[in-house]
């Protein structure tokens, strides 16, 4: 694909041990075809891991902070994977497959049990792997567990006018596929899981295919390629975490409650990192929005200080939106000045700039 986004115009970088490309016609551009109609991303760098047997819900109730066992074939769920101390690895979507797929993943014809999928962040597959495969076999489950990243390739078309985009190139009825759900169907003649998720905050599908047939779907979709870079200011004007830099287990330790996704925490399962989250209790800091009240704009890792000039807080993500006009942040302040309004400064190259804690998603 790198070659097809390089005849397009595409800027290329380094991301998550992949060459990904940054920016088409420009993030501008990207941005507002997202918001007003519809755009195309390649995020093939996400990674893909299958889990399937008798045991396969098992394992992925150890393993993910909400509950899978409530999803039926062709429902998905975000979720977290957590060290035992509660800190945030990854967060994820799950995606329960259709049965049918226990046989085609275990490479067995006479086992049951259920068939998932989840999407680690870009790097991050090897290691969940490994983590999925030592779970297993410490528990002595019976799951299979595979690495499909080099396997699926995948796309993203979000936007107002996607849905419609979308259908009208698969053999299914994709508009009656609810917000969360996945199903099966082909697209340019190729069988296709395709799934109403993203990240941008816009309606629209994640589409995986196999990955020699990944130009023949690209090629499909008449739409305005975009990049990394309008990925991220979409993602931040929604407040969404990016794994690695708003979270990192070392470099950032956050817990779910912190990072202000406690929402997909079920601790009636007994996960890994449950009891340590049960045990912490309310965090004493919550992720935010910030919008910088000065010129400047604010990075990671930049400084959070309170009135008296104390150092409270990190911006973990910052941009200026294209269709804000100004530049916003993403952090941590502690709970008692996380409310909406409050007034902070962020040390932009050591000069302290004002802004107000907003609850994301930022508007106009």
């Amino acid at each position: 694909m790198r070659e097809t986004h390089a005849d397009r115009g595409g800027s290329f970088t380094e991301f998550g041990g992949w060459e990904m490309p940054v920016e088409f016609d420009s993030i501008t551009t990207e941005h507002e075809a997202v918001r007003e109609t519809a755009g195309i991303f390649d995020v093939s760098h996400m990674g893909e891991i299958e889990v399937a047997g008798p045991d396969a819900t098992q394992l992925m109730q150890r393993l993910t902070t909400n509950d899978p066992s409530g999803l039926v074939p062709g429902e998905a769920q975000y979720t977290g994977i957590l060290r035992g101390d509660g800190t945030l690895i990854d967060d994820t979507v799950v995606y329960r497959l259709p049965d049918d797929r226990v046989t085609e993943i275990t490479d067995e014809t006479d086992t049951d049990g259920e068939a998932y999928l989840f999407v680690p962040n870009a790097g991050n597959d090897g290691d969940a792997y490994d983590r999925w495969v030592d779970h297993r076999d410490d528990a002595g489950l019976d799951a299979t567990v595979r690495n499909a990243t080099e396997e699926w390739a995948m796309f993203a078309v979000q936007g107002p006018d996607a849905p419609e985009v979308v259908d009208d190139t698969a053999d299914a009825d994709l508009t009656a596929v609810g917000r969360f759900d996945v199903t099966e169907a082909t697209v340019a003649g190729v069988d296709c899981l395709i799934a109403r998720t993203g990240y941008t905050g816009e309606d629209g599908f994640e589409i995986l295919c196999p990955w020699d047939a990944a130009r023949v779907v690209w090629d499909v979709f008449d739409v305005q390629p975009c990049g990394l870079g309008a990925r991220d200011t979409l993602r931040i004007e929604q407040g969404f975490l990016l794994s690695g830099q708003d979270f990192h287990p070392d470099d950032e330790p956050r817990t779910p409650h912190e990072a202000g996704i406690g929402f997909v925490v079920d601790t009636q399962t007994a996960f890994v990192g449950r009891d340590a989250l049960v045990e912490a209790g309310d965090p004493d800091q919550t992720f935010v929005g910030f919008e910088l009240l000065d010129r400047g704009i604010a990075r990671h890792g930049y400084e959070v200080v309170d009135g008296d000039g104390e150092t409270v807080g990190v911006v973990t993500s910052g941009t200026k939106v294209p269709t804000l006009e100004r530049p916003v942040a993403l952090g941590y302040v502690p709970t008692e000045l996380a409310e909406p309004g409050t007034e902070v400064g962020i040390l932009v190259r050591g000069r302290e700039t004002a802004a107000r804690v907003v609850e994301p998603p930022f508007e106009g």
